[in-house]
């Protein structure tokens, strides 16, 4: 395995930084906090007419037909950058279910809307006991002639009051992994309501309500009652792509705190010369490198169906959930004061290393899962 980038990720990281630096600045980061939509149209589909949103769907899905790799190179320029907006949520949770297990006319009208930025999607998976496994879908499908009607809450579902079609997690049957049956279902169908939650983030997670939503047939994805294997492919993508955006809000938490303990002067000297700031700094750089590396890794293993993939997905995000987290902690405490104010920069990535910290399980969620699979 060759962790080094080859010359198309050196391309797509040098132009995604480029692009985002400049179409994506701290303002517009800021901007999309407050916004209803958290997003921004007009960057949506700058993205999209850079081949982004298709980076992953095969090419005659107008797809760009690139691999997991790729994306990570991507979600670490978008975690430099705190790109806000439904690019996990659309890509990720509602491409990769699509193409695992939608029929080939289900691919044909979703996929290359996807790719084109046409259509915004979303999975709606967990629920108030925000589980992460199977026993955590309660919400359920019941057979009505020719539809199906849904009734339920899902909870801390991303972007789900800006999409066009989520992926809902249902029970239609049975119980646990065998009776989950995955809907796409049309966002502005009757008996839908959205509420957006208040988060440290500001990242626009979602409760949606459920009220006899009536959902066709021949809007399963996949077959009837299987479909949490879908899920489990799906969440092991997300995991990397959260991985990922965690590395990258690392990376430039860390590059602004050293150029601040360089230029910061106190006692007469620049505090980067003090031996408790440069052990920070020490720490923090490892985190960053170890966090980089152990992603691209799991990256990998995902990509090459390797059959350590799970335990380098849970490794991985174990790592940089808590790595992630020292960083910022670093990050505060040598800037001082000015470090938690809301008008400065830096803590904005620590609020953001939160909210992606605790998306598809924290450290000590996957560290049980790394125990389980070493069979201790």
């Amino acid at each position: 395995m060759d962790l080094g980038l080859d010359e198309q990720q050196e391309m797509l990281k040098n132009f995604a930084r480029d692009f985002l630096e400049k179409e994506c600045p701290e303002q517009l980061v800021r901007a999309m906090e407050d916004d209803e939509k958290g997003y921004s149209p007009e960057l949506w589909q700058k993205m999209a007419q850079q081949g982004w949103m298709g980076l992953i769907i095969p090419e005659n899905y107008n797809g760009t037909g690139m691999n997991i790799c790729e994306l990570v190179v991507l979600l670490e320029e978008f975690g430099r950058a705190l790109v806000p907006g439904p690019f996990i949520s659309t890509v990720v949770l509602g491409g990769v279910p699509i193409m695992e297990a939608g029929t080939e006319e289900q691919k044909q009208q979703f996929l290359p809307k996807i790719a084109s930025g046409e259509i915004i999607m979303t999975l709606a998976l967990t629920e108030p006991s925000a589980k992460w496994t199977a026993d955590g879908v309660q919400l359920e499908a019941k057979k009505d002639g020719s539809d199906y009607v849904l009734n339920g809450t899902k909870l801390f579902v991303q972007d789900a009051h800006v999409t066009d079609y989520m992926i809902v997690a249902a029970l239609t049957g049975g119980s646990g992994e065998n009776g989950i049956t995955l809907f796409i279902v049309d966002s502005k169908s009757p008996g839908i309501k959205y509420e957006v939650l208040k988060t440290i983030a500001a990242d626009k997670q979602c409760e949606v309500t459920f009220e006899n939503v009536k959902v066709p047939a021949s809007n399963i994805l996949g077959q009837e009652g299987e479909g949490w294997p879908i899920i489990e492919k799906t969440k092991k993508v997300a995991t990397v792509a959260a991985c990922a955006y965690l590395v990258g809000l690392s990376q430039m938490d860390f590059d602004v705190t050293l150029n601040y303990a360089k230029e910061r002067v106190q006692f007469g000297r620049p505090i980067g010369s003090f031996q408790a700031i440069q052990h920070k700094l020490a720490d923090a750089v490892i985190d960053v490198d170890g966090s980089r590396f152990i992603t691209y890794k799991a990256a990998w293993s995902l990509q090459e169906g390797e059959p350590d993939a799970d335990l380098m997905i849970s490794m991985a995000k174990a790592w940089t959930s808590d790595a992630s987290r020292r960083v910022v902690a670093h990050g505060q405490q040598i800037h001082g004061g000015i470090g938690f104010t809301k008008e400065y920069k830096i803590q904005l990535y620590f609020r953001r290393q939160k909210w992606m910290e605790l998306m598809w399980g924290d450290a000590d969620y996957h560290r049980e899962l790394v125990a389980q699979k070493l069979e201790v």
